[in-house]
């Protein structure tokens, strides 16, 4: 079941980069603080235009009274990014899911390379704050198309500053192209864990360059997820609803989600990617293997098959339980 919703005061909006702008939420009912929450964590934003996104925090874990977010101007959007930009206003009020976090840090770790790609600073900003407040041992790579699309950029370099961390800026427009990370990211150590946001072409560089330099401590969140494979022909099954007793045929190219709710089923959602976490629902039967498409999971929780995100996986055999 999820957690009620809370209703969030806009306000403020402050622009952050060429096509970026912070969205300052504040407690609208009164109460002096919002439920705490972790770097990394993201919450979903419900919009008056009936979608719901979800947006990473970008403001210290430390701070009670207010969650931040930055959201960047899609030119393909929605609906999301464009009502953000064009019709939120300071002093409206939008419900807000509490936060959750798929991309957590290792406080343990004895030191953490942050790499953050365009608006992928987000929750990257967010862990900096964290770690530099615990003391922890920290290096900053941040990448973006020119200085003017590098949102935060001149809080980042302050912070950095003030707490000596290293920090790499690299600006195509200055470097005459994208980044080489590995490069970057040689001599780093293996005991260090890599964190990297950002558009997925970086985020798959990363992977590469970590695999080719052997660091295994890795960690990405996407923002958006790599398409699914198209459905066989006949790959429809049954989706058992344990809670309702409904029973609801999944034909070939319709998500389990979609399926549910032309069902009068209900689930919760937001992405509609399987990048937020959102829908994750819990397996009770499976009669064949589960196809995860989704960018949350880990591989060992893929492997377990205890849950999964039902707007993008789907299953291989007839039969599938779910507790909903």
């Amino acid at each position: 079941m999820s957690s009620p919703t809370l209703s969030a005061l806009v306000y403020a909006i402050r622009w952050e980069a060429s096509e970026v702008v912070s969205v300052e939420l504040r407690p609208a009912t009164g109460e002096v603080e919002f439920p705490p929450f972790e770097a990394g964590s993201h919450i979903n934003l419900h919009l008056p235009n009936g979608l719901s996104r979800s947006y990473s925090l970008c403001n210290s874990d430390a701070e009670r009274g207010r969650y931040v977010v930055g959201v960047a101007r899609d030119r393909n959007s929605r609906g999301g990014s464009l009502y953000v930009h064009q019709q939120l206003r300071v002093g409206s009020t939008v419900p807000i899911d509490p936060p959750r976090n798929n991309f957590k840090l290792d406080d343990a770790a004895p030191r953490s390379i942050l790499v953050a790609g365009g608006i992928g600073v987000t929750p990257m900003f967010g862990m900096l704050q964290h770690l530099v407040a615990q003391g922890r041992p920290v290096e900053f790579i941040y990448c973006a198309r020119s200085r003017k699309d590098a949102a935060f950029v001149d809080a980042i370099e302050a912070l950095a500053r003030a707490h000596a961390v290293p920090l790499t800026l690299h600006f195509d427009d200055e470097q005459s192209g994208p980044p080489y990370l590995h490069e970057l990211l040689a001599g780093k150590g293996a005991d260090s864990h890599y964190y990297c946001c950002g558009p997925t072409p970086m985020l798959n560089a990363f992977e590469e360059a970590c695999a080719q330099l052997g660091w295994a401590n890795t960690h990405i969140e996407r923002f958006t997820a790599a398409p699914a494979p198209a459905a066989a022909p006949g790959s429809g099954f049954d989706v058992v609803c344990a809670k309702s007793g409904k029973t609801v045929p999944v034909p070939a190219g319709k998500s389990i989600l979609d399926a549910l709710t032309d069902a009068g089923l209900s689930p919760d959602c937001s992405c509609m990617e399987g990048v937020c976490g959102t829908c994750e629902t819990a397996v009770i039967e499976c009669d064949g293997e589960l196809e995860h498409h989704d960018s949350v999971l880990t591989k060992s929780e893929k492997q377990a098959g205890k849950t999964m995100m039902i707007c993008v996986s789907r299953c291989k055999g007839q039969r599938l339980v779910l507790d909903i």
